[in-house]
C-alpha cells in the first residue's frame, strides 16, 4: 500500500488537482478510453483539467462554482463513437486506482462512490430507456464495486 495514501484523505482542491493530474494522464494513455479523449475530442489535459476540478470540488466539497453541462460532451462522443459499459467500466477502475493509491478517507471514498454514480448514470443515459441494456448480467464488462479488484492493488 502506499504509504503516503494511508492517512491522507482528499482536503481540498490541490489535492483533487493532484487525484486528476494523475488520473487523466492515465485515462489519455488508456488503449480504450485514451481515444475518447484524444482522437475523438482532440482534449486539451490542460484546458480540461481547470474545468474538470471545478466540477470535482462542487461535487465533493460543494466551493467552486460549475456551471456547465457534463453530460453534453459525453454526448458528443457517444454519437461519434459509443461509450460502451466497457468504457465506462475501465474509467470506473482508473479512478478507483488513481484514488487509492493517492488516498485513504471518507472524502477518497466518497469522490469513488461519486465516479461510479457519474459512470453508471452517464451510461444509463447514453444507453436509452431498454432496462435489459442496464441488468448486471447484461453489462457488458461495467465493472461493479464488488467485482473492483484494483481497489486493493493501488
Amino acid at each position: 500500500m502506499n504509504q503516503f495514501a494511508a492517512d491522507n484523505d482528499i482536503s481540498g482542491r490541490a489535492d483533487l488537482a493532484v487525484v486528476l493530474r494523475r488520473f487523466y494522464t492515465a485515462a489519455f494513455a488508456d488503449r480504450r478510453i485514451g481515444p475518447f479523449f484524444t482522437e475523438i475530442a482532440g482534449t486539451d489535459l490542460e484546458v480540461h483539467l481547470s474545468r474538470i476540478t471545478d466540477f470535482w470540488e462542487r461535487a465533493l466539497f460543494r466551493t467552486a462554482d460549475y456551471r456547465r453541462d457534463a453530460f453534453a460532451p459525453h454526448a458528443a462522443l457517444h454519437a461519434a463513437r459509443a461509450l460502451t459499459a466497457e468504457d465506462f467500466g475501465r474509467w470506473v477502475q482508473l479512478w478507483h486506482a488513481t484514488v487509492d493509491g493517492l488516498h485513504r478517507g471518507p472524502t477518497a471514498e466518497r469522490a469513488k462512490a461519486t465516479g461510479e454514480r457519474i459512470a453508471l448514470a452517464l451510461h444509463r443515459r447514453l444507453a436509452g430507456p431498454d432496462p435489459a441494456l442496464l441488468r448486471r448480467e447484461d453489462a457488458c464488462g461495467f465493472v461493479p464495486l464488488a467485482a473492483l479488484e484494483l481497489r486493493s492493488r493501488a
